[in-house]
């Protein structure tokens, strides 16, 4: 098969990439009015938020994004959007063949690093702006300053804040769409901090016309490797200087609390819920822990994959027993929205081939995943006198990885060396580890049942090995006994 003739992404050769079977956007984007303004314009955006926007911008939506960047390096990111028209093209990547799709809600694009920080104020206070939405890490909320929080990210937008006020530019949704517990909430409580150091009255007119709507995120989303650019060019011809790449699943979960108006997101795949917690915990307890409960052990057993881990049955039987049987009976049941299922499509992504999630991804910073994706699941399992004995040997994984494995091979934990110091004690009486007080609370080390699993866990690790100690763990396959 000969390579396509090379096609540069733009806006005047949209009608021929689409005869080279890649769809684009299938609506006139000059009738795209800049409704959004999106601060930290990365990959995640593009394969998440400006795809539902795309899709119901096809559907008939007036509603555009304009992306804010406010980083010195955003620089290079513009000059690439730019160059194409604001086009990008999305690869979805699944078991089968992977999927290229131009996606065109992205309208423009605004540099405003701090120097120019009157740009990033002219954009954000317009009256036409009704969604400041945002992607900018759990860092960008800013660090504790007593009962406050400081973060360059808020400082600015509460002067455009300021200056919206100040013009009667009316009301402002602030939606974050980072992935952390309570997204809204936090992303109200550093804009808060932010207005009340800018100006005392007003926190008041932010209270009264702004709203922080809190979701729930997901969709894997890998760096865009050159290999996928080169995909895009032998298989289509298409020439595109920044494409993303990510999973087909993809979830959104947000409070319908809007202050100037929404499209209707939920005709292509959102979610308008009150339940966004309960959704959350779904998410942490069954794809995350999902994740991290395998890291550690398939290291061990030198996987590097997700997909190949699943493909070892002592894993996918440990991961689903963990899901099934220790998981999932702790979590609230959504209406409508059966956790079962939830775990399926788990399952099946944890199985995505395309997708090459690597096992070295997931064991960065254990520290700060277990205690939020795993401890509340044994905690409240040792309250039902239930199964532990596949989140204990996880935790069991972990310590072993961080004893035996070379330190310089070992994954970033950005809590530091605290995690293998009591490892390496571990080695000598495994119910060292237990003393790391920085995952395991009281209930934990102080439960006789428990310290018994973890050191039995950790010692049929140490004597037979990471997939046999795991095979000890695995019972029937729970999907077919239903709970």
């Amino acid at each position: 098969m000969s390579r396509p003739f090379p096609i540069r992404l733009a806006a005047d050769q949209l009608r021929e990439i689409a005869r080279r079977d890649v769809p684009v956007p299938a609506y006139d984007r000059s009738r795209l009015a800049p409704r959004i303004v999106h601060i930290g314009v990365g990959g995640f955006h593009r394969a998440h938020f400006a795809v539902y926007t795309n899709e119901i911008a096809a559907r008939g939506s007036d509603w555009g994004i304009i992306g804010l960047g406010m980083l010195p390096d955003d620089a290079k990111m513009a000059a690439a959007l730019a160059s194409q028209d604001h086009l990008y093209t999305l690869i979805e990547k699944g078991n089968e063949q992977p999927s290229a799709r131009v996606i065109g809600s992205i309208i423009g694009y605004v540099h405003a690093p701090p120097a120019n920080n009157d740009a990033a104020i002219e954009l954000i206070a317009s009256p036409t702006t009704s969604i400041l939405s945002l992607t900018v890490t759990e860092a960008g909320y800013g660090e504790p300053d007593g009962e406050q929080a400081t973060s360059a990210t808020f400082d600015r937008i509460a002067a455009a804040l300021a200056a919206r006020r100040a013009r009667g530019a009316g009301p402002l949704t602030i939606l974050s769409f980072d992935n952390i517990t309570g997204n809204g909430m936090a992303a109200r409580t550093a804009t808060m901090a932010a207005a009340a150091r800018l100006n005392a009255q007003l926190p008041t007119w932010v209270e009264e016309n702004c709203t922080f709507p809190n979701s729930m995120v997901d969709r894997i989303t890998p760096v865009t490797a050159d290999a996928d650019r080169e995909w895009l060019l032998e298989s289509t011809g298409v020439d595109d200087l920044w494409p993303v790449v990510a999973e087909p699943f993809r979830q959104w979960v947000v409070e319908d609390e809007f202050a100037a108006g929404r499209p209707p997101w939920d005709e292509v795949g959102a979610l308008f819920s009150d339940r966004v917690h309960d959704w959350e915990l779904y998410k942490l307890r069954l794809l995350n822990a999902g994740h991290s409960c395998m890291a550690y052990l398939s290291a061990l057993a030198g996987v590097t994959f997700v997909h190949e881990a699943m493909a070892v049955p002592e894993i996918q039987a440990f991961v689903e027993g963990l899901l099934y049987r220790e998981a999932m009976p702790t979590l609230v049941a959504i209406p409508g929205h059966p956790r079962e299922d939830y775990i399926r499509s788990v399952l099946d992504r944890f199985a995505n081939r395309g997708i090459r999630d690597q096992i070295a991804r997931l064991c960065i910073d254990g520290s700060a995943k277990f205690p939020t994706f795993l401890i509340p699941t044994i905690v409240r399992q040792l309250e039902l006198s239930g199964p532990i004995e596949r989140g204990a040997t996880a935790l069991a994984g972990w310590a072993r990885y961080l004893g035996v494995v070379d330190p310089a091979e070992q994954a970033f934990d950005a809590a530091g060396d605290g995690a293998r110091r009591h490892a390496l004690a571990a080695l000598k009486d495994p119910i060292a580890f237990l003393d790391y007080g920085a995952v395991f609370p009281p209930e934990l080390r102080d439960s006789a049942r428990f310290r018994s699993v973890f050191a039995d866990s950790y010692r049929r690790i140490e004597q037979h090995g990471p997939i046999a100690a795991i095979e000890s763990r695995v019972e029937p396959d729970p999907a077919a006994e239903p709970l």
